[in-house]
């Protein structure tokens, strides 16, 4: 099977933590060259540090934040310039925990413009790059609630449905370039996100901690949490020669808790 990334250029969003810093220690270990994608220079530079040089790859970054689209554009409008880019992996924090029924307008286009605008901003500029060099890889991080919807995490449940059917539309109209486009789904994933989701749900019940985890927990047949190396693994395969006919997928890598096939 042919996982080879050795020549590959790669931007992972979110990469300074959590399953975006999983990814692209892992792109890196299977060759690619990684340019990270985060708000703070001084955490991208220590990732930067950690990233595998074994088949001399030249690892890069850009200091964006999502919450600011056209800044984001205006970055790797310049990135791309001087690079062609391919393999795109979208990752950007969730919206804040809670019921839709007390979710605001504001929480809804926040959560829209730091999503699905700017993943169409990326996958535009790095497209023209990706359809020059025949390969592109377009691999969205999203959440097994796109398949079915998590209790108090309505804003979330809202955009990442637009964001699988967003990628599902790219799919189908940049395959014949060569370019696939699919959706990873973590579920319950040892991150920063989890445990303020935790904590929330703990405050808001005046639950523990530990029973808020093991109720969770309960729901998963494997009974424990993922780690981010076990998503950034799903995501390596995806951007490798060896998916190169699998595209316009949701993949849930979430020990077998999503309900529906």
């Amino acid at each position: 099977m042919n996982l080879d990334l050795r020549g590959k250029k790669a931007l992972v969003c979110g990469s300074t933590q959590g399953i975006g810093k999983a990814v692209a220690l892992e792109l890196a270990l299977l060759g690619a060259s990684v340019t990270l994608v985060a708000r703070n220079e001084e955490t991208l530079r220590k990732t930067r540090s950690e990233l595998s040089t074994l088949f001399q790859q030249q690892h890069d970054y850009v200091v964006a934040d999502f919450s600011q689209p056209l800044e984001l554009k205006k970055v790797v409008e310049k990135l791309v310039a001087s690079k062609n880019i391919h393999i795109l992996v979208n990752n950007t924090g969730g919206p804040p925990s809670g019921p839709i029924t007390e979710a605001t307008e504001e929480a809804f286009l926040q959560a829209f413009n730091n999503h699905l605008i700017c993943n169409q901003l990326l996958a535009t500029a790095l497209f023209p790059g990706m359809k020059q060099e025949g390969y592109g890889r377009i691999i969205n991080i999203i959440s097994t609630s796109v398949k079915q919807p998590l209790k108090n995490l309505g804003v979330s449940n809202t955009v990442r449905a637009a964001v699988a059917n967003w990628s599902k539309t790219w799919a189908n109209e940049v395959a014949h370039y060569g370019i696939t486009v699919n959706n990873v789904l973590p579920g319950a994933t040892n991150t920063v996100r989890l445990r303020s989701i935790i904590e929330a749900k703990a405050t808001k019940t005046g639950s523990r901690i530990d029973d808020v985890k093991h109720e969770m927990l309960e729901e998963v047949p494997m009974k424990r949490f993922a780690e981010a190396s076990e998503i950034a693994s799903a995501v390596a395969f995806l951007a490798s020669p060896a998916a190169g006919y699998i595209s316009g997928v949701n993949l849930p890598v979430d020990g077998g808790r999503t309900g529906c096939l």
